[in-house]
């Protein structure tokens, strides 16, 4: 049973839960590493600062991935004396694992707060987010830590927690979750996307959080300067809303591809962030950005407006234009999923030249009436074992009036989460980018 299509779709979800604390002293306080996106959609759901609660598994010795107990910021320590008895491990081998995973936890603390203090819980709310709990041991000893922090109440809030470990947990005034399903072996198997988050990932949310409350936003690129790169955080200003994303420009850059992301999702996901990447590889920038604010992530219809989502599109498509230092590139179009959809709305709008739209297992049949008003190449991805998509991909594509392809990967379902799927998708928008966007004497990606 999958619930969440990555970490930001469980965090959205989850803040739904959390919404009548909006307002409130609240801290939000994700457990590193998978936690953090997770809590990061959380505090922005709830205009809350954005911290991190650092605690460390101690597994069983010849069973690393069998937990015995956890430790926390402070000298916070747990022991479940039940799993040592099971184990037959000796004080010894429990003292030796605390060590060992004491000096690790000191090491992260160290790295994910860089000239940072840690924020005050003295007399607050304290949400404490993972993004998934299973036996509750690592759970139990963040609840422990907040509480000797000083904090009033402590919340435990997760997107799926194992249905057996609910009575189990001492430690929080109350428990808030999406779900806790009986059948329970690992938190990743409610996820499509449960990749790994690391320790630079995590010191960019927070940083990114710090910012959020304070209104400030990293530096930009100096418009003046078109010879150096850029690849930094923005905030682009629309007539309703403010939206977050993230501009990556070579040096005089003749094409830049923006991201529409598919519902669910946010420019913080690694499937378009991996397919960014190769482009960027190609010669070409990139705009990750989302298309609605966390706020509106959480009414669903928002989701699935394209009309609303094609609109937000060319509004960034005229900011990105209007950058000096994207002066004069030629703009395509990235669409994921219902992203696809807005992405050729937004290109049959006569407001916008586009010179390439890339689609990947995409629905452009929502796009409806505006697929034969557009006039931009577009190629449209399909995974081989994805029949339904292939079929509404084929059906949309009889629609087009304009130059286009459909491209099938044999053995990719709808997410390219098989080996090599996802690489020779975006090698097929790579190449049909460069056809489009780039200089005819910049040699294509192999």
């Amino acid at each position: 049973m999958v619930l969440f299509s990555d970490r930001v779709d469980a965090g959205r979800q989850l803040a739904g839960q959390l919404l009548e604390l909006r307002g409130q002293d609240v801290v939000v306080l994700g457990i590193p590493r998978g936690g953090v996106p997770v809590a990061f959609e959380v505090a922005a759901a709830l205009a809350a600062p954005l911290d991190v609660i650092v605690v460390r598994k101690l597994g069983v010795p010849f069973q690393p991935e069998l937990a015995m107990g956890a430790i926390g910021e402070g000298g916070e320590e747990l022991v479940d004396e039940s799993i040592v008895a099971l184990t037959g491990v000796t004080d010894a081998e429990v003292q030796a694992v605390e060590t060992r995973e004491r000096a690790h936890l000191d090491a992260r603390v160290a790295r994910l707060r860089p000239g940072r203090d840690r924020i005050s819980l003295q007399g607050r709310i304290a949400v404490i987010v993972d993004d998934g709990v299973a036996t509750g041991a690592t759970a139990q000893v963040a609840c422990d830590v907040a509480r000797r922090l000083g904090a009033e109440r402590v919340i435990l809030a997760v997107p799926v927690i194992a249905a057996s470990t609910l009575g189990t947990l001492t430690g929080a005034d109350d428990v808030v979750y999406v779900a806790a399903p009986e059948a329970f072996w690992a938190v990743g198997q409610f996820y499509t996307d449960f990749s790994a988050t690391d320790d630079a990932e995590v010191v960019r949310l927070l940083d990114e959080a710090a910012r959020r409350l304070t209104g400030d936003v990293a530096p930009p690129a100096p418009d003046t300067d078109a010879d150096a790169d850029a690849d930094i955080e923005v905030e682009i200003p629309l007539a309703e809303v403010t939206l977050r994303g993230h501009l990556h420009l070579p040096a005089s850059p003749t094409g830049v591809v923006l991201f529409a992301h598919g519902s669910g999702s946010s420019r913080h996901s690694p499937r378009n962030q991996y397919v960014a990447d190769v482009l960027y590889g190609a010669g070409l920038g990139t705009l990750l950005f989302d298309l609605l604010t966390p706020q509106e992530e959480l009414d669903r219809g928002n989701v699935f407006d394209i009309e609303l989502l094609g609109r937000r599109l060319t509004e960034v498509t005229h900011w990105v234009s209007d950058r000096a230092d994207a002066a004069g590139s030629h703009i395509g179009y990235f669409g994921a999923s219902t992203g696809a959809a807005a992405a050729l709305w937004a290109a049959g709008d006569p407001g916008v030249t586009i010179a390439a739209v890339v689609s990947r297992g995409g629905r452009p049949d929502l796009a409806g009436a505006r697929l034969p008003q557009v006039t931009s190449p577009t190629l449209l991805i399909v995974g081989g074992a994805d029949t339904d998509v292939l079929e509404l991909n084929r059906d949309a594509q009889r629609l087009l009036r304009c130059e286009n392809r459909v491209a099938v990967v044999p053995g990719a379902t709808h997410l390219f989460e098989e080996p090599g799927t996802l690489g020779a998708a975006a090698e097929l928008a790579a190449d049909w980018f460069a056809r489009f966007l780039l200089p005819p004497d910049v040699e294509a990606p192999a």
